[in-house]
């Protein structure tokens, strides 16, 4: 039988339950925050350690684990074409290269063990690159990382530069092998169906805003995007691939993007990362270039390329949106590198 002392108990007992999770919860929470902070700082410190001209295996030995593997550099496709060519070394950090070297920071995010980092890499060109001598030019391009850590070191990292926009910078294109021939990135079909991470996304707890946010982003990418997602002052800040788009500009065909190229395009998923806003989702282009991009004829060729796009999400909806794709290893597919490489 209820009486008044045991409902009082009850109560009791329920707001001391309560306040006991909320606790924990706090306490969670600031463990996770002070976790996104530290693996923060580990990365932030490993580019820093660059600009005092420490050597690869210095760096490494500070911030990375005994076994840390980089999936992709960031000058992947020059790297690529250069390996076996007997071109002089770019140095540690490509600082042979750019021996002014300099990273800004534009932007970074951490998830749990994870950590995505937006920089631009500015300097001067002084020495050579992949093959590459000299221009005495100035570069300013963009570069992207994502890091996974373990105990606040560097365990993976995988990474990108903007190569398009840094050989037009210094008016060069890939050098020529001996073999005459340009490396080519493989098609991998790797990549989760996005439609199959909706779902998983739509199973969960959706507890956070930063859970909402991913699924919101995603949706993009399904066979369902949402109507109406967007802010009425959204803004696409960037392209993915915006390098093309520039090309197509100046060649009068503005509107043959990548989309209209490939109509039937499918992004599957390689990652998310959210805090607070933002979401970043690293995604591949994965489609048959049928229709002109460009300009550019159709050639007919199955493409994969990789893109991340940053996503800022206020009250549930789209504010701006930034991308950032491999336009050299694209174009390297489509075999049109040098023609829109060319000055």
């Amino acid at each position: 039988m209820l009486t008044r002392r045991g409902i009082l108990r009850g109560t009791a007992g329920a707001g001391l339950a309560l306040a006991g999770g909320a606790r924990f919860a706090a306490a969670q929470g600031s463990q996770q925050a002070s976790q996104r902070e530290r693996n923060k700082a580990a990365v932030l410190g490993f580019k820093e350690a660059q600009k005092l001209g420490k050597s690869v295996k210095e760096v490494e030995a500070e911030f990375m684990t005994s076994n840390y593997r980089r999936h992709r550099g960031g000058m992947f496709h020059l790297a690529a074409n250069a390996q076996g060519q007997g071109f002089p070394g770019a140095g540690d950090f490509l600082r042979g290269a750019f021996p002014d070297r300099v990273d800004k920071p534009v932007e970074i995010i951490a998830e749990g063990d994870m950590v995505g980092f937006l920089f631009k890499i500015t300097g001067t060109h002084k020495g050579n690159l992949f093959g590459i001598p000299a221009t005495g030019k100035t570069i300013d391009v963009y570069e992207i990382g994502i890091f996974r850590l373990i105990d606040g070191k560097i365990a993976e990292a995988w990474f990108m530069a903007d190569e398009v926009a840094l050989l037009r910078q210094i008016g060069a294109t890939l050098p020529a092998r001996k073999d005459g021939k340009r490396i080519v990135p493989p098609v991998t079909g790797e990549g989760e169906d996005a439609n199959a991470v909706v779902k998983r996304l739509e199973g969960g707890p959706l507890a956070t805003v930063e859970d909402r946010n991913k699924l919101l982003v995603v949706r993009s990418k399904g066979s369902a995007p949402p109507k109406d997602a967007r802010t009425a002052d959204f803004r696409q800040r960037r392209a993915g691939f915006q390098n093309l788009r520039e090309f197509g500009e100046r060649r009068g065909a503005p509107t043959q993007t990548v989309t209209e190229a490939m109509p039937e395009r499918s992004d599957p998923i390689d990652g998310l990362l959210a805090e607070g806003d933002k979401v970043w989702m690293r995604f591949k282009l994965a489609a048959v270039h049928s229709k002109p991009l460009y300009s550019l004829p159709p050639t007919g060729r199955r493409v994969e390329a990789p893109e991340i796009g940053i996503a800022q999400i206020v009250d549930g909806k789209w504010k701006d949106a930034w991308y950032f794709g491999d336009e050299l290893g694209l174009l390297l597919q489509l075999g049109y590198a040098d023609e829109v490489l060319k000055p």
